[in-house]
């Protein structure tokens, strides 16, 4: 396996650009009002609230660019940060109607919330589907929160899938993905907006490369080897 790995420059994702926006002609306004109309205190109080609301914002939409090559093709990266919380048999009936390894990472609020395709591959279904917005931790959150659904056919004819769960503070999934379209690493499948969780459905007899417990971070690291 060949992992070269390149870091560059962090930026803000295209989902925070309309959030960013909004919040600075919002706080514009308001210190604008507070200058000329209010004491200074609160002036000075408004500007400070200003910056954190920036910098909160800013920080929650990071975009980091990482660039990961891998040869082998049966080799899959993490699609999200955040911690391993599920690795087990389970029985998936949405698509497969068989059983399939579930593999779950956790993203809580801090983590980066873009979502990556695990690999290289076609996109054979892309869907979303309306639900709860339970705790996502709870083991019914993969099938009865809101979600969406992306069925890859990888490039050694291996389907994984992957699921986006909203959880009890996200409250809107994005997914790129379209049907029939090819998918590449390094490339966004989507964003979860405050965090919640991703689900892959392998082969059973996938080879995991991390276990329970351990931290993950999107494109960047290699979590299990399909058979």
């Amino acid at each position: 396996m060949n992992t070269p790995k390149q870091r560059k420059h962090t930026g803000l994702h295209r989902e925070g650009r309309t959030m960013l926006l909004v919040v600075a002609l919002v706080f514009f306004i308001l210190n604008i009002a507070a200058y000329f109309y209010w004491p200074h205190w609160i002036f000075a109080s408004t500007l400070a609230l200003a910056a954190v609301a920036l910098v909160f914002v800013a920080y929650f939409f990071r975009d980091p660019v990482r660039v990961l090559t891998i040869d082998d093709p049966n080799y899959l990266v993490a699609p999200a940060d955040g911690k391993v919380v599920v690795i087990e048999p389970v029985m998936e009936n949405e698509y497969f109607h068989e059983e399939r390894l579930q593999v779950s990472i956790f993203m809580s609020p801090f983590n980066v919330h873009a979502n990556w395709y695990p690999c290289e591959g076609t996109i054979l279904l892309s869907e979303h589907q309306a639900g709860n917005h339970k705790a996502a931790w709870l083991p019914k959150s993969s099938t009865e929160n809101e979600r969406s659904l992306v069925v890859i056919e990888t490039r050694s004819k291996a389907i994984i899938a992957v699921r986006q769960i909203a959880g009890a503070m996200a409250r809107r999934i994005v997914t790129y993905a379209r049907q029939g379209k090819e998918c590449h690493r390094n490339t966004h499948l989507g964003f979860i907006k405050l965090g919640s969780r991703v689900d892959l459905y392998l082969p059973l007899d996938t080879q995991m490369l991390v276990e329970m417990g351990d931290n993950v971070r999107g494109n960047d690291t290699i979590i299990a080897k399909l058979p």
